[in-house]
């Protein structure tokens, strides 16, 4: 059973987001995440990202669709899929390197 939760645990912190699509991230995310304007939490900035990530995915990833505060729907990339907005979202939420 141990080695069951190793295993699993193990797959879970491996399992990655696909890359984002930086050219989606340069014409609708970075306007505002990039200076962090309106309120926008900054790209890298973990710990203002922390109790967003902390929602869940499926969550912030409707916060985007249906807007939030100063974000207008969809974040201004309308031909974002939901998988897109997902790997965008997890790039901005790590720490800048």
């Amino acid at each position: 059973m141990k080695l069951l939760l190793a295993l699993v645990m193990a797959l879970s912190a491996t399992t990655a987001f696909a890359e984002p699509d930086m050219a989606k991230y340069d014409k609708s995310c970075k306007v505002c995440h990039a200076a962090g304007a309106a309120g926008a939490p900054k790209t890298g900035d973990a710990e203002a990202w922390a109790p967003r990530m902390a929602k869940g995915m499926d969550a912030l990833v409707a916060s985007v669709n249906k807007g939030l505060n100063a974000m207008p729907p969809k974040g201004m990339c309308f031909d974002c899929t939901d998988a897109d907005y997902a790997a965008l979202i997890q790039y901005m939420s790590e720490p800048a390197k």
